[in-house]
């Protein structure tokens, strides 16, 4: 049979299926637009592309009424959909698949935490009661635009984007000096959207395949290693479960950095959120990168886990730019390289008497060697108080109590010896579990470097 894909789209009309019906929220839009900001917000939509064992519902437990999201499961293959006679779940070796990774079916129409979540990460599993046949399917007629995904700004690295952003400012006067006595008061707690549906970066709300066409090919690779461990060999490897960084992105990630503190002077403001660790961006207001070494920085040549960040503002828009990430992932999403930089765009949300009641957060993702175009997220934090009104901010901690033991995340009690082989932690240590205890025999391709973002 043939296949085709039904996106989900502005231009489109729709039938009119419960299951199925878009849900579209936008932001108050800039008034006059600027060349660097203020497009159009991302399609909002209400529904996930599953499966997902624990519905729509984003907290941890199960809720009593739960209901999972799948179209089908237990062996049974949706109605209408031919399945491929080999995909991510029953390969012998899926770096010899690569005629099927854009192929939905491959994955079973699964989204990325689909797959994720398949065993039981979440707390309830679809993987049925023999593997691989009774793995459940998403919706194969759900997925995310691809536009709405990438850019829809002309630049093609932070540099310029910024400065752009700049010019744009100067142009109108800028950019604006503020004092303590009269910067923005945006001092406060924040809780950021975690609903599957917020952004297609929580990875609900796509089909594998057009996460796949926002990468290039040796990233192409990475993402299907990763899905293909969430899958046939069952060994997730989680950053966080080990204690290891959790990286730049995880503060944009559906369950990390959901609480957000606020804190501002005029020469420094900090963006406080919290994962397995606290994740701390310093925007260093009207200071300017040293560009000598290999890409912009502050300090020295060397990456930092959340990059260094610089900042100014245009008017009530506070404008950022973040360099010098040291490459990493995080689980679910895609990895990046040494190169990625972010254009961040922070403005005041209000409400009809003017009080300002959250804030809108643009973030658009630069990385020439992991991104064939420039992504965009958008965030909405809400406010939920001044900051000495809420519960002090915690300071996370990691303390190791799972390990890698035989390729698998092993919990260990306090007491126990294990062999454990050092990690390299710059190096993909991931891949390098997967690759060392679950690709014996797999024909990956020898000119591949996976231990190295050089």
């Amino acid at each position: 049979m043939s296949f085709t894909l039904i996106r989900f789209c502005k231009i489109v009309a729709l039938p009119v299926v419960a299951s199925s019906a878009l849900s579209l929220v936008s932001f108050p839009l800039l008034s006059q637009p600027a060349t660097g900001r203020g497009a159009p917000d991302p399609l909002h939509v209400g529904v996930i592309v599953g499966s997902e064992g624990k519905g729509m519902y984003p907290g941890a437990g199960i809720p009593e009424d739960n209901t999972p999201i799948f179209s089908a499961r237990d062996g049974d293959t949706p109605k209408g959909i031919e399945p491929l006679s080999v995909d991510i779940f029953n390969t012998a070796d899926f770096y010899l698949d690569t005629d099927s990774w854009m192929d939905p079916r491959y994955y079973r129409c699964n989204s990325p935490v689909g797959l994720e979540q398949i065993w039981g990460a979440y707390e309830v599993p679809l993987i049925g009661d023999n593997p691989p046949e009774t793995a459940a399917w998403g919706y194969c007629d759900r997925d995310y635009p691809r536009q709405e995904i990438v850019s829809p700004y002309p630049f093609r690295t932070a540099a310029a984007h910024f400065r752009g952003l700049m010019e744009q400012a100067v142009s109108a006067g800028g950019p604006t000096n503020y004092s303590q006595a009269n910067l923005p008061d945006w001092n406060g707690r924040y809780q950021r959207g975690r609903q599957k549906t917020d952004t297609w970066f929580h990875g609900a709300i796509l089909q594998i395949p057009t996460y796949l066409s926002l990468l290039t090919p040796d990233y192409q690779r990475r993402f299907v290693q990763q899905m293909y461990h969430y899958t046939g060999s069952s060994a997730p490897q989680w950053p966080g479960s080990y204690c290891w960084p959790e990286g730049f992105m995880r503060r944009l990630a559906q369950y990390g950095g959901a609480t957000v503190n606020i804190v501002m002077t005029p020469d420094l403001i900090l963006d406080m959120r919290n994962a397995a660790k606290t994740l701390i961006t310093q925007i260093h207001i009207g200071r300017e990168f040293n560009q000598s070494g290999v890409v912009p920085r502050l300090g020295p040549d060397v990456p930092e886990w959340l990059g260094e960040t610089i900042g100014f503002w245009d008017g009530e828009a506070l404008i950022t730019w973040t360099s010098n990430v040291q490459g990493w992932m995080s689980h679910g999403a895609f990895e990046y390289s040494n190169k990625f930089q972010s254009i961040e765009i922070y403005t005041a949300v209000k409400n009809s008497a003017g009080v300002q009641t959250g804030l809108k957060h643009e973030v658009i993702l630069y990385d020439e060697e992991a991104f064939v175009d420039p992504l965009r997220i958008v965030h909405r934090l809400e406010k939920l108080s001044a900051l000495n009104e809420a519960e002090p901010f915690r300071i996370m901690e990691c303390v190791p109590a799972i390990f890698p033991e035989n390729g698998q995340a092993s919990p260990k009690v306090p007491g126990t010896r294990l062999d454990y082989i050092m990690p390299d932690i710059p190096g993909r240590p991931w891949a390098d579990i997967w690759e060392r205890f679950h690709e014996e025999g797999l024909q990956r391709p020898p000119e591949e470097d996976y231990f190295s973002f050089e």
